[in-house]
């Protein structure tokens, strides 16, 4: 049996009186990649800025069999979950490198790791590289995207949650950065994947579970899912 390295139980969220996610629970197996799929509003960003401590919520959340309620998210990026938000949200006046650094911010006393890792980044986006002195205020879209995982990856994560990773970037770009999270995989981290582009999303994830305005209506195998009449025709224009 596969080790769980994510556990949600019952889980809530709500904004003043709207309940956006109403009582979910899954799990994620250690070493694979599961995707939330679902429409605009169904509760996809509010679970994961719950998962990683940006929002109040009800129920359970477990990181590797640790309890994470009450827990700042700074103490649950110590704890092994690195959260890529939607939008990238680099810090614009600084170089790409000073964000790179950041993203290990937890790993201060390890500078000869911290140093390899850096290397690691640059073979997976070569374009960060190139750019390492520039202010990621001014890199493009698909390259602030790299740098957002980039970044989260360089806090050593064991679960690294992505919010909508293709958002507005060309299919080349896309191409690339699901490429280099299929190799992130393939190495031993595992992934927590929301996309609206559900046909992408399936093609990557190992499972997934649909979320429809806040409550999981199917869940399984994502082959499967890519096969089912109901998710082919609400997500897949089939």
């Amino acid at each position: 049996m596969s080790e769980v390295v994510l556990s949600v139980g019952n889980l809530t969220v709500g904004y003043g009186d709207i309940r956006a996610v109403k009582g979910i629970s899954f799990e994620v197996q250690a070493g694979e990649i599961f995707t939330l799929i679902g429409a605009n509003g169904a509760g996809k960003t509010s679970t994961l800025r719950a998962l990683s401590g940006m929002l109040r919520y009800g129920g359970t959340v477990c990181l590797n069999g640790r309890d994470l309620r009450g827990l700042a998210a700074e103490e649950i990026v110590t704890a092994g979950l690195a959260h890529v938000p939607e939008g990238r949200r680099v810090f614009g006046p600084l170089t790409v490198l000073e964000n790179l650094k950041l993203g290990a911010w937890i790993r201060r006393s390890q500078r000869a790791a911290v140093a390899a890792d850096l290397e690691r980044m640059f073979t997976f986006f070569p374009r960060l590289h190139e750019r390492r002195d520039q202010l990621a205020g001014t890199l493009s879209g698909g390259e602030q995207q790299m740098l957002a995982v980039a970044r989260a990856l360089m806090s050593q994560a064991r679960l690294l949650v992505l919010d909508e990773p293709s958002m507005g970037l060309a299919p080349k770009l896309v191409k690339e950065i699901y490429a280099v999270l299929r190799e992130i995989n393939r190495e031993g981290v595992t992934l927590l994947l929301v996309e609206q582009n559900a046909n992408l999303a399936l093609r990557l994830a190992d499972r997934a579970a649909v979320l429809e305005t806040g409550v999981i209506t199917l869940a399984g195998e994502s082959a499967a899912l890519l096969q089912d009449a109901r998710v082919r025709e609400a997500y897949l224009g089939a």
